[in-house]
């Protein structure tokens, strides 16, 4: 018999629970469009709330809080810096200039960080008419392919001072925000007030169905709602979507720590595999990098899925595998097993 799939591709992978259903299927709804849906406001009322902004606009993605994020604080020719490892740099189809115009400056990022002098010597004179002005820098906390890493508040708080002094926006691309939260103990708010907006998604660590949210001043968010609504994103009874937030927010924050405490279970037992390193995990995300010869990230997620472990390729030789809301103790352990046995097989050598 097939043994039951234990799904670490993303966290986005998760299913409502019964009672988040339930709340959906109770919530009262409007159009969100013509600004009468009561429970997304009521969302949006308590994110710009607990994040200690003005505003809040909810999105369907994270992707697309981010697209309208840098629309709303750049205009048509102005430059955007962040990291060559960025989410929003590798994962967006180029969306800073297909959507608002504006020219990437990826640079490096050591673990998330961009270096402050970095920043500084990116900004060329802005009154020479040869030059893109730098308008926004954008930062991601946690930082995905930097493996679920925290990027300090400390830092942030210097990348903020650089760039506000200089006339810049800062972006947050707070994803997994939540992680960094429960896994410091540093409140939203703290987070939130080094950047002029912050995304946050409630469809990853949090374990909603749809949906992210942006937060900002007022004229900010008024500026990227009329962004979403012409990226596609205005929502009718998106109150049903918003109720399943509400309830994550209520119910799914503070266990994050068990997703915390579990993947690092998970990336001890992967490591104990000859022919594999394992990062060390800060929050819920394992990057597994194979050094066995012949080994392939390709073959070992093949292997894994028959044994009924889903993870995902990043690169020839590196795997991921992130614990989220519907993977428990008895998953991990399965996961552990099966990386175990998956390994060897997955060596070209084994079948000599």
């Amino acid at each position: 018999m097939k043994p039951a799939t234990v799904d670490l591709r993303s966290d986005t992978v998760t299913r409502p629970t019964p009672a988040m259903r339930e709340a959906m299927m109770r919530a009262e709804v409007g159009d969100d469009v013509f600004g009468d849906d009561p429970t997304l406001l009521e969302l949006e009322r308590r994110m710009a709330a607990l994040a200690g902004k003005e505003a809040a606009v909810y999105v369907p993605s994270g992707t697309m809080g981010n697209q309208i994020a840098v629309a709303a604080q750049t205009q048509r020719g102005e430059e955007v810096l962040l990291g060559a490892d960025s989410h929003i740099f590798l994962y967006e189809q180029g969306g800073i200039g297909a959507n608002s115009g504006c020219l990437a400056h990826p640079v490096a990022a050591p673990r998330g960080m961009l270096p402050v002098e970095t920043l500084v010597k990116a900004i060329r004179n802005h009154e020479d008419e040869h030059n893109a002005r730098l308008a926004l820098v954008c930062v991601e906390n946690t930082h995905n392919m930097a493996g679920g890493t925290i990027v300090p508040l400390d830092h942030l708080r210097q990348v903020r001072a650089a760039a506000k002094a200089r006339g810049v926006k800062v972006h947050l691309d707070g994803a997994r925000l939540w992680n960094a939260s429960v896994a410091t103990g540093v409140p939203i708010a703290a987070w939130a007030a080094e950047a002029d907006t912050v995304m946050m998604c409630f469809s990853k660590a949090l374990g909603a169905p749809v949906g992210s949210i942006l937060v900002g001043d007022e004229g900010v968010i008024q500026r990227a709602r009329r962004a979403r609504k012409r990226f596609g994103g205005g929502m009718r009874q998106a109150g049903i979507l918003a109720a399943a937030c509400l309830h994550a927010l209520d119910h799914h924050v503070a266990r994050l720590e068990g997703d915390h405490a579990r993947a690092k279970t998970l990336a001890a037992g992967f490591a104990k595999v000859p022919g594999v390193r394992v990062s060390e995990p800060q929050t819920n995300i394992v990057f597994v990098e194979l050094e066995s010869g012949g080994l392939s990230s390709v073959a070992l997620e093949a292997a894994l899925e028959t044994r009924g472990v889903r993870t995902l390729t990043f690169g020839p030789t590196r795997l991921r595998a992130i614990v989220h809301l519907d993977v428990d103790d008895a998953g991990i352990a399965q996961a552990i097993a099966a990386f175990a046995e998956a390994v060897p097989s997955a060596t070209p050598a084994a079948g000599r």
